[in-house]
């Protein structure tokens, strides 16, 4: 399962400012697990951010998303969606561990 992990502030960037250190070891450290394969801010910055996770069940991501220091400090939320990948670019099929029937060929 993928999941969409959409991040919004709840308060200001400022109010949020002095968790970013938290917040970033809290995705490197899913990132270095493998976990978290995308990460980054929205564009404007200040609606927050986006994650997509692999390899962990719906429980698992909402379970992570509870630990993420934003959220304990009641700074931010998630929004989790859950995809069921239905067809997959080749580059993508073997990070995904897809099945190979949704593999689709580029071009």
């Amino acid at each position: 399962m993928l999941h969409l992990l959409s991040l919004r502030y709840t308060a200001s960037e400022r109010e949020a400012e002095p968790y970013v250190p938290a917040h970033v070891a809290f995705l490197e450290r899913h990132h270095g697990d493998g976990t978290f394969l995308v990460s980054g801010q929205t564009v404007p910055p200040f609606e927050g951010g986006a994650i997509v996770a692999a390899g962990v069940d719906r429980e698992a991501a909402e379970r992570l998303t509870a630990e993420d220091p934003f959220v304990v400090a009641g700074v931010a939320a998630y929004t989790i969606t859950t995809i069921d990948p239905g067809r997959v670019h080749p580059a993508l099929a073997a990070v995904l561990a897809v099945d190979p029937g949704r593999v689709r060929a580029s071009g």
